[in-house]
């Protein structure tokens, strides 16, 4: 008999541990779920010999001999070569962007420049996280469709806008033009290890969350901490 293809999945968010728990290691084959870079060798994925290595959601960089040697699939919140870069969900948003496309993409040296598997639409609403809970679950399903296909990715095509990586900063917020923009600004860094929107004011921090646009009005849950808290000493 044939031996079953081999399949890595990496990521390091809660919900992309669900997604493979609960859709990918019930796929035909040898499936492994790796969430720490320790994890992640040349020795180790060597040993292992994956057809794919399916990158759902992963914050630390990945070795140019892992990226050269075996086909490392990654998945990209815009329609490439459109937003390449840091932060897309943000930059999205902060663009006045309702949808976008996820796209899958072969891992090169170059970041997000690789050839496209499959292009899905994807919805842009909500907070933050409920976004990429939605993209690890739309990723799944394209995940299937490759390991049931192998299709050959595409280049890309077209003049290239890249995206600047926001920084934790950026999430203290200003003066809005409007409601709208306030809403968006709270709810695109409403995520799991995300700096919340936050003001500064009288020394204390206000950080907020699961934020709702209704009726002239935002509704959103609070949290107050004292930043002076050395004078209270």
């Amino acid at each position: 008999m044939p031996t079953a293809k081999r399949y890595l999945v990496l990521g390091c968010k809660s919900w992309n541990r669900r997604v493979y728990d609960e859709q990918l290691s019930k796929l035909e084959g040898e499936w492994r779920f790796i969430a720490q870079p320790e994890q992640l060798s040349l020795e180790s994925v060597r040993q292992f010999d994956p057809r794919y290595l399916f990158f759902l959601h992963w914050s630390w960089k990945v070795a140019s001999e892992i990226v050269d040697s075996f086909e490392c699939v990654c998945f990209h919140m815009t329609d490439v070569p459109y937003g390449r870069g840091g932060s897309p969900l943000q930059n999205l948003i902060l663009r006045g962007h309702r949808e976008t496309k996820l796209s899958a993409l072969r891992m090169t040296s170059e970041i997000d420049a690789g050839p496209v598997y499959l292009k899905e639409s994807l919805s842009l609403d909500g907070t933050a996280e409920e976004i990429y809970v939605r993209a690890t679950w739309l990723s799944g399903k394209i995940i299937r469709e490759i390991v049931a296909r192998e299709p050959c990715p595409v280049p890309q095509s077209g003049e290239p806008v890249f995206f600047k990586r926001r920084k934790p900063e950026e999430s203290e917020i200003r003066v809005p033009a409007s409601l709208d923009q306030l809403y968006d600004h709270i709810r695109m860094v409403d995520a799991e290890g995300y700096p919340p929107a936050f003001l500064l004011q009288g020394g204390f921090r206000y950080e907020f969350r699961r934020a709702a646009l209704h009726d002239g009005r935002i509704l959103a849950e609070v949290k107050i901490t004292r930043t002076d808290k050395e004078q209270m000493e």
